[in-house]
């Protein structure tokens, strides 16, 4: 997949790194990035040597159909790794098992702590149950990486990539040894998401806020579904007043 993918993702859009010397070339690490397009999971895997997993939707891996059959061998081609979401804790459950059994074997794990694209190019609250958890139960060091300008790439909504030079910082290991035994401490949990959302903003440059990127979605569909409320409200009522005048107009 590096060869088939990779290779072409390097030549056409020449990505821009600082902070290779910061990814072990041996051992467990996870690699905390903020996340800003589909194209996160390909541009950062293609830049490394070594294979990052990333956790995915389990349905990219079983719908059916010939269609179903070749977006599952893509995925797993390019080191994605299913995890069924069906309801809120099974899925952080899966995610968190997920992400162990890939450090245990000594490889890199790709994670999001924001939990989704970010709506509009900022950086979000990180959540703490996958990362932390994940980090404190495996002792594996903490890579931040920022992911510069892949939103400028394929905005949602356009099927053509727009041809332009995304860049990846990767900033220097994180440890966080000094919680030992205290991954089921919330408290422990989210000083350890907050200090690696921290290095994320200081790599990216991204404006920071304090919600969950989920939440701020809804905000935003909650508002553009008022606007159109209201746009109809307001033609209606220019509608009934047209009317109105029509009707006053032509009264004897």
């Amino acid at each position: 997949m590096k060869v088939a993918i990779g290779g072409p993702l390097k030549v056409a859009f020449r990505p821009w790194v600082e902070g290779m010397e910061n990814i072990p070339d041996e051992g467990a690490a996870i690699l905390a990035s903020n996340h800003l397009s589909f194209s996160d999971s390909f541009f950062l895997p293609a830049v490394l040597d070594r294979k990052v997993t990333f956790i995915a939707k389990a349905e990219y891996f079983t719908t059916p159909g010939v269609k179903g059959k070749l977006t599952a061998a893509f995925f797993k081609g390019a080191g994605q790794l299913p995890v069924d979401r069906s309801g809120a804790r099974g899925a952080g459950e899966a995610a968190i098992k997920a992400g162990i059994d890939v450090l245990e074997r000594g490889e890199l794990f790709g994670i999001y702590p924001e939990g989704t694209r970010s709506p509009d190019g900022r950086l979000y609250r990180g959540k703490p149950g996958g990362l932390a958890r994940v980090a404190l139960a495996t002792g594996a060091p903490v890579i931040p990486v920022a992911m510069i300008d892949t939103e400028k790439i394929q905005p949602p909504g356009k099927v053509m990539p727009k041809l332009m030079r995304p860049g990846i910082r990767i900033g220097k290991p994180l440890d966080f040894s000094r919680y030992n035994g205290m991954e089921h401490d919330r408290f422990v949990l989210r000083a350890v998401t907050d200090e690696v959302m921290y290095e994320i903003m200081k790599l990216s440059g991204q404006e920071y806020v304090d919600i969950y990127a989920t939440a701020a979605k809804r905000q935003i569909a909650d508002a553009a579904k008022a606007d159109k409320e209201a746009e109809k409200t307001a033609e209606k009522a220019a509608k009934a007043a047209l009317a109105q005048t029509e009707k006053e107009r032509t009264s004897p």
